[in-house]
């Protein structure tokens, strides 16, 4: 059963983007005064259709793998066919309302990545806390120095708040020399560190790089204190949130799960505890108290949750991150496709709609907070796409509008058909690769 989620997690995310990216070209084309002919969210023959007042037929078609808006353009008409009375057709706006109604699209899709982003900053979200062990002798990141636990706090100067930030921040380094730069706080010293991971020509042509172990860093649960349940044995025992456990009865303690482990296994026994807090080392004792499992043991338990990362901003204070959110993102992206082109980043990185499907899917089982997270950052990639100067997507069409709007003449037809033709092959070779890509994964 949990098959069905991935292709309606594709529908659903193609759906909502479709139809925000097409709504933005059909408002700035309705406030041009151009007759919209048809609005159309998937191609193919209509599964349902309504016509407004206007004139325009609004379908949902058959294919769900995309979507257009058609407006009345009198050069499609056939020979002899006289034009619609009083229609506005496509070539009769100024250049500069088709260039508007080209940018209308791709400015409804940064819209939605900011109006998500802020939903999400003023909700809030929870990520487990990003932190690592001493790092793999012989790393880039050993050679800089990660020698101990911490807890990673920005990359290249920009605060994270989880693995997916962190991934992305290392996403952004791909192909190129130099360093990267972490900024960290040790666990144990409570002291904040910089360091500088070298990097040369940093997985320049490799598909599907592990932009985070490749660096010898080995992301973990480690044992530090997050939320305390009220009255727990945690809690009268002093334990706070941050504390960093070491050892149970002077056993080194590995990771979570050993801590929580040493829990159990000591029901209203004392265990002695060492512990890290503001860089200071201290020594408690608590009496775990019992809970009982579905198979009927009992276990230790004190009352303590993993560390996590909370970010919840107020109304207004969210809006201008939102916005810096999507803008990061945007120069990201726009940095990844310029380093495909010249050959620091592997074209086997692009995903197709298969993969598309599964990040949808598995973000929707996850959580709604990581499914409209995944919506946000393809509505952003997707608005970056086709802004592309590329003919047949919307940068053609600035490009081919812009042109004339300079020389004052429309571009000669056979050059915009000539265009076309290079863009759908452009476009349909990038759509085939991303889809070999999809398969060489699965298969």
């Amino acid at each position: 059963m949990d098959l069905i989620h991935y292709p309606i997690a594709f529908i659903a995310v193609l759906g909502v983007l479709v139809v925000f990216h097409e709504f933005g070209h059909f408002v700035i084309a309705r406030w041009s005064g151009v007759r919209v002919e048809r609005f159309s969210v998937g191609f193919g023959r209509a599964l349902w259709s309504r016509t407004d007042k206007h004139g325009t037929e609004f379908s949902i078609s058959m294919i769900p793998l995309g979507g257009y808006i058609r407006m009345y353009d009198d050069r499609d008409l056939p020979v002899d066919t006289p034009r619609l009375a009083g229609a506005v057709a496509y070539m009769d706006l100024h250049p500069k309302w088709r260039i508007a109604i080209a940018l209308g699209g791709p400015f409804a899709n940064f819209i939605l990545a900011i109006v998500v982003y802020w939903i999400l900053l003023v909700v809030g979200s929870f990520n487990i806390m990003p932190v690592v062990g001493p790092a793999d002798a012989d790393s880039i990141a050993a050679q800089a120095g990660l020698n101990s636990s911490v807890q990673i706090l920005a990359v290249d100067g920009k605060p994270v708040n989880g693995w997916q930030d962190i991934g992305l921040g290392l996403t952004d380094r791909l192909g190129e020399t130099g360093v990267i730069n972490l900024t960290v706080r040790d666990l144990a010293s409570a002291q904040e560190l910089q360091l500088a991971l070298p990097i040369n020509r940093w997985h320049e042509g490799v598909g599907e790089p592990d932009v985070i172990r490749s660096l010898g860093l080995k992301p973990t649960v480690l044992s530090v204190v997050g939320e305390l349940v009220p009255n727990s044995p945690a809690q009268k025992g002093g334990l706070l949130p941050g504390d960093f456990i070491t050892t149970v009865n002077d056993e080194p303690v590995h990771g979570w799960r050993d801590w929580v482990g040493q829990i159990e296994s000591h029901p209203n026994q004392r265990i002695a505890l060492t512990l890290y807090r503001d860089g200071i080392r201290r020594q408690l004792s608590v009496t775990p108290g019992t809970r009982v499992l579905e198979d009927g043991r009992e276990v230790g338990s004190i009352g303590v949750y993993q560390a996590q990362m909370e970010v919840e901003l107020g109304v207004l204070e969210a809006l201008p991150k939102a916005v810096q959110e999507t803008w990061d993102k945007s120069i990201m992206i726009l940095s990844i496709i310029k380093k495909m082109i010249t050959g620091q980043v592997s074209v086997k990185n692009l995903s197709g709609p298969i993969s598309i499907a599964q990040v949808a899917g598995d973000s929707a089982m996850y959580s709604w907070r990581s499914f409209v997270g995944i919506l946000a950052f393809l509505s952003v990639s997707l608005g970056v796409f086709n802004l592309l100067p590329i003919p047949i997507l919307d940068g053609g069409h600035v490009l081919f509008n812009t042109a004339e709007l300079i020389t004052g003449k429309p571009v000669p037809e056979r050059i915009q058909v000539l265009g076309v033709q290079v863009g759908l092959f452009l476009v349909g070779t990038l759509m085939v690769f991303a889809t070999y890509n999809d398969l060489s994964r699965i298969f």
